[in-house]
């Protein structure tokens, strides 16, 4: 039977064939072209609707082909990150390195740092190196290191005149001045996770410990502010808002926000795209593409801030 019936010959079986495939092959060539590391989920997820002859020729099968290339990225994108949308510098992490991003769109590699965050007001970074702690002028320049193990998620707080940067050394959470001086250990239980400073405060962490509490502590005198803080301290409302503009089902990272409080900054991995989304006078969205190779980088590079203009 089931070869008889293979033998029937469909009207116009090979014209629907044709017609089927220029249109995946025209939907596919509108896409932006993205580097072969990106994950093919989407694809393998949307890969039996390409198989339903019927449905792709018509009209809802056309706009199903719009809306999986809506999932891989915003359609609209420059191939490359030609300027900011607003004042301020970015600093960017990749494999390649650490990376300071000028408003006109021109990329200064700071050197081979895994991890990075802007000071106050922008005029110097913090950087880590598997085993040291850097600070450094936005051009580069080393100011001081510190020999530490496993150094990870460097965060530099406080006002113009008295600063702290606080990291993770192993398990540890540790705090030292903005000048180099005074490392001391702060809590030898911390989680492995970025501490976070009180704004405008030079001596107010807030950081996870390992049994799942949040702790905030005044790092001058040790003095524990709060044992059981909200998690929600950890939440970024910005990836809501940039989610509700991209849609829900985006994996995009944690956002940055610009310095005059108006844009957004968040990378989309999946689409190897950065994301711009306009918040305040008017939504707005620019995207980029190809933001890997922008930065030499086998995977997606992390937007570790948008602070001031110089």
């Amino acid at each position: 039977m089931r070869r008889e019936l293979e033998r029937i010959e469909i009207v116009d079986e090979h014209g629907a064939r044709e017609r089927s495939w220029a249109v995946v092959r025209a939907a596919f060539a509108e896409r932006e072209p993205q580097p072969r590391r990106r994950s093919w989920k989407p694809v393998a997820a949307i890969a039996p609707a390409l198989v339903v002859v019927a449905g792709l020729l018509s009209p809802p099968g056309r706009a199903v082909l719009d809306e999986i290339r809506e999932v891989v990225g915003v359609e609209q994108s420059s191939p490359a990150l030609f300027s900011l949308p607003a004042r301020g510098r970015l600093l960017v992490t990749a494999d390649s390195g650490a990376w300071v991003v000028e408003e006109d769109g021109s990329k200064r590699r700071l050197g081979n740092y895994r991890e990075a965050s802007w000071s106050p007001f922008g005029r110097f970074v913090v950087a880590s190196r598997r085993n040291e702690l850097v600070a450094l002028t936005p051009e580069g320049d080393v100011r001081w290191t510190l020999a530490r193990p496993d150094v990870r998620f460097p965060r530099w707080g406080g006002t113009r005149t008295d600063t702290r940067i606080a990291y993770l050394s192993g398990g540890e959470l540790r705090v030292v001045g903005g000048n180099g001086k005074g490392d001391r250990l702060l809590d030898d239980q911390a989680a492995r996770r970025a501490p976070l400073w009180k704004s405008g405060a030079a001596h107010v962490v807030v950081y996870a410990r390992r049994d799942g509490t949040v702790r905030i502590v005044n790092v001058d005198t040790g003095a524990v502010l709060q044992r059981n803080a909200a998690q929600g301290l950890f939440a970024q409302d910005e990836e809501a808002a940039v989610r509700k503009v991209l849609g829900p089902s985006a994996d995009v990272e944690t956002p940055v926000r610009s310095p005059d409080g108006r844009w957004l900054a968040a990378g989309w991995p999946e689409a190897d795209q950065l994301v711009f989304v306009r918040t305040v006078g008017g939504r707005q969205i620019r995207a980029v593409s190809n933001v890997s190779s922008q930065f030499r980088s086998r995977s997606f590079p992390t937007i570790s801030g948008w602070c001031c203009a110089p």
